[in-house]
């Protein structure tokens, strides 16, 4: 499939997508959100996905001003209905995901863009990104699922900071926070972020998949519906060829081989 706003580039078992609107500082209109559910749709076997951005910025937030907006709606009604017909879709998709994903992040991640990256089960940010909620300087609310993320990623007083002071959080303090994986120089950014992506897509896919079904259901559920959830999960992950390898592989004392099913 041809895509107009996202590159897609297959790198062993690594799907990459590229947000690539580089003179916009990869500003991301609805089909821009559509293209990458799509490329999601694509997979063709990659085992897991690294989400980037062309240029200077990992992606500056919402663009509301493409083709496909209604003109005899009002600014506020175009955006929540973008929201809902693109934005929340693909967020969504991410969140359901059977692979993992990883996001490097190369400068700023604002607005929907922030909430991309931190929508990834790994983020690495460059020493010089950062990450902004700024909504609140133009009387907006945070979107693309922010207002949940952020409050279970760093808790509620710097969730609240981040929202209500609009104010950027750089890579170190973003790792300082816990509200990503790591920070790292600049110059090894996608060396570092391609190098994790290939960990993951060597893994046993199933097991991971079901690992982040079981991250996300523990969030909403309560102990015992929890410890109920991984017994089912463990059931379909001891079905696998990549469970039968791993004790194969333990009982010989090797590394295990996975092929991802």
């Amino acid at each position: 499939m041809a895509f107009e706003m996202i590159r897609t580039e297959r790198r062993g078992d690594v799907m990459v997508i590229t947000l690539n609107r580089p003179e916009r500082l990869n500003a991301a209109p609805p089909q821009m959100f559509v293209e990458i559910g799509h490329a999601l749709d694509a997979l063709d076997g990659a085992r897991a996905v690294l989400i980037t951005g062309e240029g200077r910025a990992f992606c500056s937030g919402a663009d509301l001003a493409g083709r496909d907006q209604a003109a005899h709606l009002s600014p506020g009604q175009r955006a929540g209905a973008s929201l809902r017909r693109s934005y929340n879709p693909t967020m969504l998709k991410i969140a359901k995901m059977g692979v993992p994903i990883v996001s490097a992040v190369n400068g700023p991640a604002a607005g929907i863009g922030c909430s991309l990256a931190l929508a990834a089960d790994f983020c690495v940010a460059a020493e010089s990104a950062y990450f902004l909620q700024a909504f609140v300087n133009i009387g907006l609310v945070p979107d693309g699922g922010a207002s949940w993320m952020l409050a279970r990623l760093v808790g509620k007083a710097r969730a609240t900071e981040m929202m209500l002071l609009g104010e950027r959080i750089h890579g170190p303090k973003a790792a300082d926070w816990g509200l990503i994986h790591k920070c790292v120089p600049d110059a090894v950014l996608m060396e570092e972020a391609m190098l994790l992506a290939e960990r993951l897509a060597a893994g046993p896919t199933v097991a991971l998949g079901l690992m982040r079904q079981g991250i996300a259901a523990a969030l909403e559920s309560d102990y015992a519906s929890a410890m109920d959830g991984e017994a089912d999960r463990q059931m379909m992950a001891g079905a696998t060829a990549d469970a039968a390898e791993g004790a194969i592989s333990f009982l010989q004392k090797r590394k295990a081989q996975f092929k991802g099913a």
